[in-house]
């Protein structure tokens, strides 16, 4: 595990306490003797002059704390990824299956990691999303989904250059299993351990009921082809970015080389998690 000397913070600005559980936080990890870097939003909060951009962050520090919910969390993960540089979410919101850490928990999570406890870090695969050109990287899912006022659309759809189905629905959803408990679930998707190596596809309101949720190996490709013309579509990467698309566009989907390393709980388990967030198995 490499050494902490450089601790990055990324916030919700709005979630509640924020700024007095990020002071405390930087208390902490200067009595350790490490430096604190904010992003501009955390900067703002404590109404420091200088704030790092987000996406320069994850290159300037050994470790990011992430104070706020999942979709905070997923505005760093595919940039801490890329420079192996490992992630904590600490839950300010609700639900938080990212964001996993409680409040009452993160000084006991921190120890263990700062201890070389490696049994607390998670290694979630990522996904690449080629399209025109240009190279996404995501935690949770790619979907294909049309506009609000969008009809129906079709998809032609490959796996390792086998062509396997023409879909029409109103989207598509390409998942990791990390991404097994977002909007993959939400359209009936599995859900799937983060450590199982596979991804999964998930229509959006299929036209026909043939077409279910299907896994495949996490060493696929997945191609997906455009057939629709004359509607918004729109690629979309964990929700937080994304492209429009045209008739023929052709999206090609494949895991990273590279994975994100997400600090857990000591004091919980993936199962307890599933359980605690979703109600799973109580009825």
């Amino acid at each position: 595990m490499r050494k902490i000397e450089r601790v990055g913070f990324v916030i919700k600005p709005h979630a509640p306490d924020v700024g007095k559980i990020l002071d405390e936080l930087i208390q902490y990890f200067e009595k350790k003797n490490m430096e604190c870097l904010l992003e501009q939003e955390a900067a703002r909060k404590l109404k420091k002059d200088k704030g790092v951009p987000r996406e320069k962050l994850p290159a300037a520090v050994d470790l990011i704390v992430v104070l706020g919910g999942d979709g905070t969390l997923l505005s760093i993960a595919h940039l801490a990824a890329q420079k192996n540089v490992p992630v904590l979410g600490v839950n300010l919101g609700s639900l938080g299956f990212l964001t996993e850490v409680p409040l009452d928990e993160v000084y006991l999570t921190l120890d263990a990691f700062l201890g070389g406890d490696e049994t607390v870090i998670s290694s979630r695969r990522m996904l690449e999303a080629r399209h025109k050109n240009k190279s996404y990287y995501c935690l949770n899912d790619v979907v294909i989904n049309k506009g609000a006022l969008a009809r129906m659309i079709q998809c032609r759809i490959w796996i390792d250059d086998k062509g396997i189905a023409t879909l029409r629905s109103d989207g598509l959803i390409i998942s990791t299993p990390t991404g097994s408990t977002a909007y993959s679930l939400a359209a009936g998707g599995p859900i799937i351990q983060p450590y199982v190596p596979a991804v999964i596809i998930s229509p959006i309101c299929p036209h026909t009921l043939s077409f279910r949720p299907m896994v495949i190996s996490s060493e696929s490709c997945i191609k997906i082809e455009l057939l629709t013309s004359g509607e918004e579509v729109y690629l979309t990467l964990d929700g937080q970015r994304g492209d429009l698309m045209v008739k023929n566009d052709v999206v090609e989907i494949s895991c990273c080389a590279f994975e994100l390393h997400l600090i857990s709980s000591p004091k919980r388990n993936y199962f307890d998690l599933v359980q605690e967030k979703l109600g799973w198995g109580e009825r």
